[in-house]
């Protein structure tokens, strides 16, 4: 029997990936128009743009893996959820390293942190 409490952390953690990729990739639009406007080399413009959804596309896979394995955690051990969870903690401290105190780098430890407790209490 698997307890609650760890697929709760796990869903949690799905549900704040899943909410800040989407809110992610729905600005796009607003990059898209910020490079237009600067005086960026192409090459830097368009790294920008792919990395922009790069990072959208990232959170939302990652919260369909948090979630699936929120429904059946038993389809891999404890130490891959981990690893998994350093993807949105490590991505949270270059945030706060190069923008600052920044609410996005919260959501991302937070998902982290609940991915990485639910992993932990897991039986």
């Amino acid at each position: 029997m698997i307890n609650a409490f760890p697929r709760f952390l796990l869903a949690f953690s799905a549900i704040i990936l899943l909410v800040g990729g989407v809110m992610h990739a729905s600005v796009f639009g607003k990059t898209v128009a910020a490079v237009a406007t600067s005086n960026l080399p192409p090459f830097y413009g368009n790294s920008l743009k792919g990395l922009w959804l790069i990072d959208a596309a990232t959170l939302i896979t990652l919260a369909i893996v948090f979630g699936l394995l929120a429904a059946r955690p038993a389809l891999v051990d404890k130490s891959v959820i981990i690893l998994l969870a350093i993807i949105p903690a490590a991505t949270a401290c270059f945030l706060s390293k190069y923008i600052g105190n920044f609410r996005p780098a919260h959501m991302l430890l937070t998902a982290a942190a609940a991915a990485a407790g639910g992993a932990l209490l897991l039986r």
